[in-house]
């Protein structure tokens, strides 16, 4: 029993550090009218903030469109210090690994083509799920 309790204290305090969690955020998205023009949707950030040693482990996206992609669509998902170009409406990335899990998040949108866009491309929703630990 004594050498229980010794191994439980001992396995402690690295169990403190391994805490893990996830939080997600959602905004309304952007209205792009006319190509070659970026937009930028609102920040996305945790509500309640994970502690300040936190780090994130993976993200999953998801970007809805009123109706079909645009020829030349181009969407990135960006942190403060980088970017990452998103090849889908949703998915998952390692790509922000290590960023501090309280970071925020944005979507960037641009279309490469001149002149108006019809129909103008419409994203009715950003999300981000950030998991970390």
């Amino acid at each position: 029993m004594k050498a229980y309790l010794l191994l439980l204290g001992l396995l402690a305090p690295l169990a403190a550090q391994a805490v893990s969690g996830s939080w997600a955020a959602d905004a309304t998205g952007v209205t792009l009218e006319t190509g070659s023009v970026r937009d930028v949707s609102p920040s996305l950030r945790a509500a309640n903030p994970p502690a300040a040693t936190a780090v994130v482990t993976s993200i999953s996206w998801r970007y809805q469109l009123l109706a079909g992609a645009p020829a030349g669509l181009q969407v990135q998902l960006c942190s403060s210090s980088r970017c990452v170009p998103l090849g889908a409406g949703s998915g998952r990335s390692e790509a922000f690994n290590g960023i501090a899990a309280d970071s925020e998040f944005r979507f960037i949108y641009y279309v490469r083509s001149h002149g108006a866009l019809n129909p103008p491309l419409r994203v009715i929703s950003n999300q981000v799920i950030v998991n970390y630990q």
